[in-house]
């Protein structure tokens, strides 16, 4: 049978696999589309399995917000060329609608039904067949409130996609105005995403207690060097926990709008309170940025070339 230009061409239409391997698949299958689709698939699948492997720390942050509920992901790719293509930027954004639908369950999440069938976990496996890279859901969770809402902020964010590199919900619970709350929201959520270090925690008692403890250890055995008196040294080890707890602490850090004044966020919770008559408060918060916590190996471009090219 004669394999035509346009059926390879429908082929890879509605299956994105190169044009070679539509046009095997088909002399394969002698020209029947269906077969042809599933063995492509199943060529594909075989070879996103060996990918399964390779490190993937780029990627985007996807974000979806619905009234007083919100969701976050990460997705992650192998390179930037791959996150910046539509095909992946389309996924990253059904899936953040399916996460705000599993209230940010990674286990429901990849379990959900994805549109146009499927799991998102074999929707997944499915793009990894046809973009060539290893690819992985590889967090989300979910912020709830009411009253109140929740406002989100993207970083060197995709325009109009609502995807970017660093993506923040900020749940504000109160009974004000919620257009009023959301601009102040919204300024709270820039100030999570661009403060470096990123808080950690809400409050001081919600950070982790052994990291705490490793904090004031060391501090003490840095004051202990000084020589200076016991009493003094305790009070040197609270000025460098009370330092500590500003950098890690969202509502002890100094607000990145107002830094002049040397305003902390809790200052400003209690200004807006008192503006607009009612309690207002962060209920909690999310930041996630792409590739945070993952070991990248490190490359040596220039041993790469020379090796590629003989060692000359």
């Amino acid at each position: 049978m004669t394999i035509t230009a346009g059926m390879v061409k429908d082929l890879r239409d509605k299956t994105g696999a190169g044009m070679m391997d539509c046009k095997g698949a088909l002399a394969e299958t002698q020209g029947d589309v269906e077969a042809a689709i599933d063995l492509l698939r199943k060529k594909g699948l075989a070879k996103a399995a060996k990918k399964g492997g390779r490190i993937a720390a780029d990627g985007l942050i996807g974000l979806a917000v619905s009234g007083g509920k919100g969701a976050i992901v990460e997705v992650n790719s192998e390179t930037d060329f791959v996150a910046r293509g539509d095909q992946f930027q389309a996924f990253v954004r059904k899936v953040a609608e399916l996460a705000l639908k599993s209230d940010g369950d990674l286990e429901r999440l990849l379990a959900a039904d994805f549109p146009g069938g499927g799991t998102t976990a074999e929707a997944l496996t499915n793009l990894i067949a046809k973009l060539g890279e290893n690819m992985s859901i590889r967090r989300t969770a979910g912020v709830s409130v009411s009253p109140g809402i929740v406002a989100s902020y993207l970083h060197n964010a995709i325009p109009g996609a609502n995807l970017g590199k660093i993506g923040v919900l900020v749940a504000l619970e109160s009974s004000a105005d919620p257009t009023k709350l959301m601009k102040l929201g919204k300024e709270l959520a820039m100030h999570v995403a661009g403060h470096n270090p990123p808080p950690a925690a809400l409050t001081a008692e919600q950070l982790p207690a052994d990291l705490v403890a490793r904090e004031r250890a060391i501090y003490a055995d840095q004051a202990r060097e000084s020589g200076k008196p016991a009493n003094v040294i305790e009070k040197m080890v609270e000025g460098r926990m009370r330092k500590f707890y500003e950098e890690q602490v969202l509502l002890s850090q100094t607000y990145v709008l107002d830094a002049e004044a040397k305003t902390q966020v809790s200052k400003v919770l209690e200004n807006a309170s008192k503006e607009l008559d009612t309690k207002v408060q962060i209920k909690s918060f999310l930041r996630f940025q792409v590739g945070e916590g993952i070991d990248k190996p490190t490359t040596d471009f220039a041993a790469e070339v020379k090796a590629t090219a003989g060692g000359h």
